[in-house]
């Protein structure tokens, strides 16, 4: 899961760094990165918060019996979507410095 954050963080980055032409503006960068939508194949749709939290929906998988398996690969079944605002702690419950700003 760790890789998969990284993945897609440097993704959003990188699109970000696109939209800009540069990347010598790491506040640029950053402001960038929270004003564009995320999107991408590991965690779906989603956005960056003022206080820098990635929100997007979040997943309860059950891992398959081998009998249930169809073909390779098929090893879990979806159990649950959580929403973003019910998956990650609320904003107001972070007392982040950033969201004063």
């Amino acid at each position: 899961m760790v890789h998969a954050g990284d993945y897609s963080a440097v993704l959003h980055y990188l699109k970000a760094v696109e939209a800009l032409k540069t990347d010598a503006d790491g506040r640029a960068v950053a402001a960038k990165m929270k004003e564009m939508p995320t999107d991408d194949p590991l965690f779906g749709k989603g956005f960056i918060r003022v206080d820098g939290r990635k929100m997007h929906d979040a997943y309860l998988f059950e891992v398959k019996k081998p009998e249930q398996s169809k073909y390779p690969g098929d090893l879990y079944k979806l159990r649950a979507t959580i929403p973003a605002e019910k998956a990650f702690r609320p904003l107001k419950d972070g007392h982040c410095p950033l969201v004063n700003e």
